[in-house]
């Protein structure tokens, strides 16, 4: 007699894939209506109708730094790891991950595809995932640093998320060091995944990223980085039209920040539009203006990032041309079709 089961075969690995995207794009929706329904659809015009050209093009050269910058850390944690990357190569590279979250569920699409495809050219996929990883994962602990150094130092009405923030550092930190202690504690010879993911972690802290020539470079280029978008989000406040004193609006915008990195958005919209609107709304500005900021900076963002749609484009095209010029290459010369089909065969796929 057949197993039972309780669906058609390939329902449960089918649900597993599409689970986490579908509930991402079930946050953005959400949070995009509540919005919506609140305070309507005039902040978000707004916010289309306020861009302007000086906006755009500090936007690009702002971007074209905070990209260059989150190379140079992608760059300095391949090495650390054993793998190499070129400066330009990285730049290239990050530009054209930074266009897929933009336009892609979640904002970790063009992350994997990077990591991927360096790993591929290296020789080393899962070494390229975790150098990858631990760079994306050094930025977001030093954006969550700088956000509680602000918060506490600057006035706010946004300082009761400050727990939050600092449990998330701490989160992490504590994390990472149990991983590195279960590492140096477990038999070699006695290893399950987790262990040897642990051992994975411990290894790369210990001889490879928190070396005295690596971590100083990983802090700096991540402060760069964080310093970068928030000038990017200080033009849109000041495009859009808001007139709070710089410090808090620093303040305000390091939360709003701090949340986009939760991945449960759609091209980065969704939180970033409903963290904004509680933001301005608690220091007293409106969440209107927040969700116009908000709204004005994914656009800036996007046209910032679209070289990298422009690299992938120039990719598809020339792995076109590159298969175009193969099957011509490959085709059978009509003067030897009387050849015997062995002999075709092997010129044409190959030994």
């Amino acid at each position: 007699m057949a197993p039972p089961h309780s669906g058609p075969v390939g329902i449960g690995p089918a649900s597993r894939r599409l689970g986490l995207p579908l509930l991402r794009l079930a946050a953005t929706v959400t949070v995009l209506w509540f919005v919506w329904r609140h305070l309507g659809a005039a902040p978000f015009k707004d916010g289309l109708r306020a861009v302007t050209w000086p906006a755009v093009v500090a936007a690009v050269a702002l971007t074209a730094v905070t990209t260059v910058c989150s190379a140079w850390r992608w760059r300095v944690a391949a090495r650390a790891l054993g793998l190499d990357i070129g400066l330009l190569a990285a730049v290239r590279a990050y530009y054209r991950s930074l266009f897929l979250n933009s336009v892609l569920i979640g904002g970790v699409v063009g992350d994997v595809h990077r990591a991927v495809t360096h790993g591929r050219r290296s020789g080393d996929v899962v070494l390229g995932l975790r150098a990858v990883a631990w760079e994306r994962l050094c930025g977001q602990v030093i954006q969550a640093a700088t956000t509680a150094v602000i918060l506490l130092t600057l006035p706010s009405p946004v300082r009761p998320a400050l727990p939050y923030v600092l449990a998330g550092v701490a989160g992490i930190a504590g994390l990472a060091g149990c991983a590195a202690l279960v590492a140096k504690h477990t038999d070699y010879h006695h290893r399950s995944r987790l262990t040897r993911a642990a051992r994975a972690v411990g290894g790369d802290l210990r001889h490879g990223l928190l070396a005295p020539h690596v971590w100083p470079q990983l802090a700096l280029s991540s402060v760069l980085v964080v310093a970068g978008h928030t000038a990017t989000f200080v033009v849109a406040a000041r495009v859009a039209g808001s007139t709070a004193p710089l410090g808090e609006l620093l303040a305000l915008l390091m939360v709003i920040q701090a949340a986009m990195v939760i991945p449960l958005s759609v091209g980065g919209w969704g939180l970033r539009e409903g963290v904004a609107a509680w933001a301005f709304a608690a220091a007293g500005f409106g969440a209107a203006i927040g969700v116009t900021i908000a709204t004005l900076y994914a656009v800036l963002m996007l046209a910032a990032v679209a070289p990298g749609g422009g690299l992938l484009l120039r990719d598809a095209v020339r792995r076109r041309r590159d298969h175009g010029h193969l099957d011509v290459s490959r085709r059978p010369d009509p003067a030897l079709r009387t050849v015997p089909s062995t002999w075709y065969e092997a010129e044409r796929f190959g030994p």
